[in-house]
């Protein structure tokens, strides 16, 4: 979280008589300039009925607290499931949870931020092992990682509701050459960039695709289901759970 100062600056007032030199005359300290972020800073506080770039950041930040089933739309409108998403990302950190978002929120999103935007406990380089510009998908390069930047957080959400143990990314985002290289589904996520294909790390496969429900995940495919018994995949899209091994 980076900050910025203010430097005090002094004038010199010139005497209208010969020989006479008038007090140097200070000004006042200029009052510190409001926090900025390397990634993304907000300037105003903003609460059900905004709309704006400003919301469809916030929205991207608390996209991963929609509610068990849930899907928050990065639409740039604060509406009801913006507002609240935003109580649950503050009751999640201790937070008055009032789904207004203001200082205290925005200093949370900070921390919780690298530079480039992404969550703090998670990179692009592991939503994307395929290639290094994000190109040769079904929609566009630019889309392509937007749309890893909402799974990384919703993925941080769900981190922070376990307890914050390391969630292990074995992939995400291909390309359709990388795709059918693996054997890919021709329709699978990974091609829009927004899948995930996760590791059983500390937690287990099973824990992974139960908790993953109340992230904003609208598919959940894991162990029992074909071809997935050795890792959980997690995505966007059309509502499909199934990981029959785990009860889902």
């Amino acid at each position: 979280m980076k900050t910025r100062s203010a430097g005090v600056t002094a004038a010199l007032v010139a005497g209208a008589v010969a020989s006479f030199v008038a007090p140097v005359a200070v000004s006042s300290p200029a009052a510190p300039a409001p926090t900025a972020d390397g990634c993304y800073s907000w300037n105003k506080t903003l609460s059900e009925g905004a709309s704006g770039d400003d919301v469809r950041h916030l929205q991207i930040r608390v996209a991963g607290y929609p509610g068990s089933g849930g899907s928050l739309a990065i639409d740039g409108v604060f509406g009801s499931g913006t507002k609240d998403a935003v109580v649950r990302f503050q009751q999640a950190y201790g937070l008055p949870a009032d789904g207004v978002a203001g200082e205290s929120t925005y200093a949370k999103i900070y921390e919780l931020q690298d530079d480039d935007c992404s969550p703090v406990n998670f990179d692009y380089s592991e939503l994307n092992n395929c290639n290094s510009d994000w190109s040769g998908g079904k929609v566009s390069a630019e889309e392509a990682k937007s749309n890893a930047l909402v799974t990384m957080w919703k993925l941080q959400a769900m981190r922070h509701a376990m307890g914050d143990a390391a969630i292990q990314v074995n992939g995400g985002f291909r390309s359709v050459s990388c795709n059918d290289s693996v054997g890919g589904a021709p329709n699978s996520r990974h091609l829009y960039g927004d899948a995930a294909d996760l590791g059983a790390g500390s937690q287990g496969f099973c824990a992974l695709a139960l908790q993953a429900r109340d992230h904003g995940f609208g598919e959940i495919l894991g162990p029992g289901y074909p071809g997935h018994d050795d890792h959980v995949h997690l995505a966007g899209g059309a509502d499909t759970w199934s990981a029959p091994d785990c009860g889902l």
